[in-house]
């Protein structure tokens, strides 16, 4: 089992940045290396479909959703079980609920119902 906590939303006027923080836990994580893992970060506006953002394959090649390119960088730090979002130069549209996601092996655009899931972060942009 993975326990996610995601943290570092809030509001912020567009144009500005903010960091998430999305911390991993769990007995699985005993068993398996972080590194092992696929790792993404997707939000949600109500009334909408859940978007992916951006996020980390298990090979440890990431990539972006078109919409993000440029402006959001993902990281990770497997010594710290923590998965990170920068996102500079935000738009109002970026507003949404962001969540972050892991499961061992795959990709992290394939992550769906079997995988762990943190309860989210909220991100408004003031336009």
């Amino acid at each position: 089992q993975v326990h996610l906590v995601e943290s570092g939303g809030g509001s912020v006027q567009a144009g500005g940045s903010l960091r998430l923080s999305c911390a991993a836990s769990g007995w699985t994580l005993s068993l398996f290396s972080f590194s092992t893992f696929s790792m993404g970060w997707f939000r949600q506006v109500p009334g909408k479909d859940r978007e992916g953002v951006a996020g980390f394959n298990a090979d440890g090649s990431a990539n972006y959703a078109d919409s993000v390119k440029g402006r959001f960088t993902v990281s990770k730090d497997n010594t710290k079980n923590t998965l990170y979002l920068q996102m500079d130069s935000l738009e109002f549209e970026d507003t949404a609920m962001y969540y972050c996601a892991v499961r061992r092996g795959g990709t992290w655009s394939s992550l769906n119902a079997d995988a762990y899931w943190g309860q989210g972060t909220q991100v408004t942009v003031s336009s």
